[in-house]
């Protein structure tokens, strides 16, 4: 989780919300992101989507069997579907999405029971970090600064 906040924090820097996303399979990291939305100008630029990506990639394979992804915040609903998707055993994330949250803050996309694969699900790890980074680039945003 700790690699995720970095991640946050790059993304900060280019003035992104601070959402990082490390793979982990084995051991390692074999997959990382971090918010491009703004960067991109491409509404899946997701850190989750982007790491999910990745891992693809270096696995060679969409099935993300045996991967754990670390996330900064709680996943939308479009970044829940693709760990669905993509048969992804387990997230950890730190901090809660209380405007955009798919594992309960708004809509409980995870925990559905009619899907085919069910995410195992660690929250809270790392919260109080991971939230003040967010609290942190909003309240910049509020004074003027990008």
């Amino acid at each position: 989780m700790r690699v995720a906040l970095e991640q946050a924090a790059k993304a900060a820097e280019l003035g992104e919300v601070p959402v990082g996303a490390v793979a982990v399979l084995d051991g390692r990291i074999v997959g990382q992101g971090y918010n491009r939305k703004e960067s991109d100008q491409d509404p899946t630029a997701h850190a989750e989507m982007i790491a999910l990506k990745e891992t693809a990639v270096a696995v060679q394979n969409w099935r993300l069997l045996g991967v754990t992804l670390y996330c900064t915040l709680e996943p939308c609903p479009m970044c829940a579907g693709a760990m669905i998707q993509a048969r992804l055993p387990r997230l950890v994330y730190g901090a809660k999405d209380v405007r955009f949250g798919a594992h309960g803050s708004i809509v409980n996309v995870l925990d559905e029971t009619r899907f085919n694969h069910r995410v195992s699900i660690t929250s809270g790890v790392l919260e109080a970090e991971a939230a003040d980074l967010l609290q942190q680039f909003f309240q910049m945003l509020r004074n003027g600064k990008r």
